[in-house]
Order: C-alpha cells, then structure tokens, then sequence
C-alpha cells in the first residue's frame, strides 16, 4: 500500500461514525491484574521515551493508520461486528501496560472483556474538517501513554465507506497494516454473510514477546553480537548514525523541528520489474536500493562510509505472519562507498555487509544499545534513519489496493531523523519519506529522490537492453 499521511489519503465527505473501546471494558482493564508476560523491548523502549518526552513538555504524536474503502451501501451493525471480532482475535489490542513507579506491568483483558462503543459524530462537507477532526481524534485516542491507543472510524456514503484506523506503534507494525484491509474485508463478509467461512485463529504478538525477551534478556554486554554493534556504534561517534547529508539541523540541545512528508512513485512496474531482475543475483532490490543510496550519499554528502541501520520482520516462524504486533528487528551495517568503482562493485558490498550482520537481527535493537552502556548515548527521540524496502505484493487483497484507495497511514510532527519507505506495488515502486522541514534537508530529500529514480531506471534501462540483445 502506498504510505501516506492523513492529509493526503483522498479523504471525501461523508457521514462519520467512530468505535472504541467502552467504558465498560476500559474500566474492566483498570481493574485487570498483572499480566506476567513483559513487553517486547521495542515496546518498552517506545513507552519510555514517550514518558520522557512528555515529561519535558514535547508532544509529538507518532501514530500509525490504515486507509481503505469497503463497497457498499455498508450495513454499520455488521462492520462493527467486524471490528469487534478482529479487535478480540489479535491479543496485543486488548494488551496493554500500566506504571507503578519507574516499573511497566502489563495488563490483559480476555476476549469476552471487549466490547466496542459507537459514536454517530455527524456529517462532513468539507475535506479540509474531515481530515483535521480525524487528525485530531487519532493524535489523542492513538497515544502511547493512554490506553486504549487505537481509535476505528468510517466514513459513510451511500455507496460505501471509508475506513480510517489509527493505532499507536507498540501495537502494529506494517506488515500488521498490508494485512488488515484484507482481514476486515473477510470478517465483515461473515458478519454479512451467515455462509462466509470464519476466520482461523491467529498467534498471539503478547506470546512472542515472552519468547524473544527471553532470548534477549540471555544476551550479555560480553556476547559476540553486543561487541559488534559496539564497534558499529563507535565507528559512528557513539550515536546512531543519521542519514549523512546535511538536514539544516540546530546545535544539539536545541528544540526538535517540525517534519514534512513526501509520497510519489518513482518508477512503473517495468522499470521496477527490470532492476529487480539485475539486482536479484546479488541479493534482490533491497541490496539495490541500499547501493544506489551508498552512491547518492556519497555525492551529496561526501562520505566515504555509508553506515545504517536496516530494518527486518523478526516473524522468523510462520506461526507470527498473521498476528498483528510489532515484529521489527534492524541490522548494522557500513559500505565503505568511498572505495566503489560504481553501482555493482557497491552491490557486492551491501550484500557482503548484510550477508555477515543478518544474525544481529536476533537481538532486539533497544536490548543491544542498553547493554553498550556509556559507549552509546542517545541523541533523538526517534531511534535511527532508514531507507526501507517492502514487497507489498504478496500481502492479501493486495492487487485491488488502488481500487480501494488503501493507504498506510504516517503522523508526522516533530523529529530530526529520516526515514524512508520504499515499496514495491504492482503498479512499480512508491517513494515515501518523513524528514525535517528545513531548507537544507526538503532540498537535499528531493535530490536524493531524484538520482534514486535516476539510478533504478539506468540499472532498469541496462538490463533491458541486454535482454534485447
């Protein structure tokens, strides 16, 4: 799906109608009892420097949402019906974690605890009030320091509706997102349907986290793995690198400036399809697209060593690939760009690094940086930049995205960080990107959208050609 934000999603006027969770149920978690299974060290990480944030007077809402529209006319009992379902069968959403001092502790309703309430808000005639009253609902009911953190809403025309959901990051990640258009498709066609066949059940993201923080909590700051992010981390100045080329940032210590957000394509389906085939005996697209922004980097930053951070799905059973969670790992890695003749000597290189850094996907990003102790220290309320590359192609439904007007959803406020999703849609590669609104770096981000798009279609022209001859 292509990323967006919420201003930029074709929203339409409508009638709009919203659910969360009831009082009920929200009074029945206050008095849940601890729940013994911790959070994913992402989680907490995530819930901390939230608290801190806050603490020091910024809000920053950073929520995550899904766009798409359901033909109708829409029977709204049998859509919420469906979302009630789908809230109930993915534990992580009526999951969720109380502080008793400085300690996070985890609650959990059971499924039978969650009930939705509906609200009728009215209608809408102009975009503009839509896409602000949105907004605003989802940067207050999506908050990482509230619960619940997820808000459902429709808007309601006669011939369909568009939903819109928003969900704070503890709970989803994108994969989560390409999966949900699909899934409520299917449980709103049982809702409706008395012969639709049910949905199986799915794993729990609140069991994974047991597992994985047991396998993290057992790594030491002496472990192989720790040592070499270690290295990576002071390579960089003891910080996360950022993405080297000049963002216009203040004097650190100074106040977070507001970002901006770009989305476009950048190449059709047969440029994308022709670097994928060039790019595929050397480890796919991804090591490509990682290449290609070495080179670019190098030209307007002048660096020699490219270094990143590279995010990976850590769904490594199949028994995770429909629950929805946060299931994101990263590796460290650094191309020494400065030494590459041109784009395929750099793809050796990427794909060499990532070849031998894979394994440090095992341990959680935020478990591994709290172990360098004072060799590391943090220096932006978002954890690392990144260039991302998806292949959105396999997630169900996923043919009819542009037909349904499904976007995935990014809240962009305040942040120093860049961060770049690339995904590959049957329709070619869309280009996506949140960075800071200064001068130097909205100049810099188009160039480097620019020669990205220049780099994909000569490596796309090149293999055309030699498929010609």
């Amino acid at each position: 799906m292509r990323m967006t934000d919420i201003e930029r999603c074709e929203i339409r006027p409508g009638y709009l109608v919203e659910w969360a969770l009831s009082p009920a149920t929200v009074a029945a978690a206050g008095a849940a009892p601890d729940d013994p299974r911790p959070p994913a060290h992402v989680q907490e990480f995530h819930l901390r420097t939230a608290r801190e944030a806050r603490d020091s007077g910024l809000n920053a809402p950073g929520w995550l949402g899904v766009a798409f529209d359901l033909p109708g006319p829409v029977d709204l009992a049998a859509l919420q019906r469906a979302l009630h379902c789908w809230t109930s069968r993915h534990e992580t959403l009526r999951s969720g974690f109380r502080w008793v001092g400085d300690e996070l502790r985890r609650f959990t309703l059971p499924a039978e605890a969650v009930e939705l309430s509906r609200a009728d808000i009215g209608r809408f005639r102009e975009p503009t009030t839509l896409v602000r009253r949105l907004r605003d609902r989802f940067d207050g009911a999506a908050d990482a320091l509230s619960w619940p953190n997820f808000l459902y809403t429709a808007v309601v025309r006669p011939d369909g509706a568009s939903l819109y959901l928003a969900f704070d990051h503890s709970n989803v990640d994108a994969h989560s997102l390409y999966r949900l258009p699909a899934e409520l498709h299917q449980l709103y066609a049982v809702e409706s349907d008395a012969a639709a066949e049910p949905l199986p059940s799915v794993a729990s993201y609140v069991d994974f986290c047991v597992t994985e923080r047991a396998h993290a909590d057992a790594v030491d700051s002496d472990h192989p793995l720790i040592g070499r992010w270690r290295e990576f981390i002071v390579r960089s100045g003891g910080v996360m690198p950022t993405f080297p080329v000049d963002l216009g940032l203040p004097p650190e210590g100074g106040p977070l400036p507001r970002q901006r957000f770009h989305s476009e394509p950048l190449v059709d389906d047969r440029a994308a399809t022709a670097f994928e085939r060039y790019c595929r005996p050397h480890g796919g697209a991804l090591v490509g697209v990682l290449a290609a922004t070495a080179l670019i980097v190098r030209e307007l930053g002048g660096v020699e060593t490219y270094r990143t951070v590279v995010p990976f799905h850590t769904r490594a059973k199949s028994r995770w690939s429909e629950s929805v969670g946060w299931y994101v790992g990263g590796v460290p890695i650094e191309i020494p760009v400065g030494r590459a003749s041109g784009f395929d000597e750099t793809l050796t290189m990427v794909r060499a690094a990532l070849r031998a850094n894979r394994p440090l996907a095992g341990v959680p990003i935020t478990r591994a940086l709290a172990l360098l102790g004072s060799d590391f220290r943090f220096d932006s309320p978002d954890l690392c930049s990144f260039v991302s590359y998806v292949d959105g192609r396999g997630a169900p439904l996923s043919e009819r995205w542009d037909e349904l007007r499904t976007y995935g959803l990014v809240r962009v406020s305040y942040g120093d960080r860049v961060c770049v999703w690339l995904t590959r849609l049957h329709e070619g590669i869309q280009f996506a990107a949140r960075y800071p609104e200064t001068e130097p770096a909205v100049r810099n981000l188009r160039l480097y959208r620019e020669r990205l798009r220049e780099s994909v279609l000569a490596v796309a022209r090149e293999e055309l050609a030699a498929l010609a001859r």
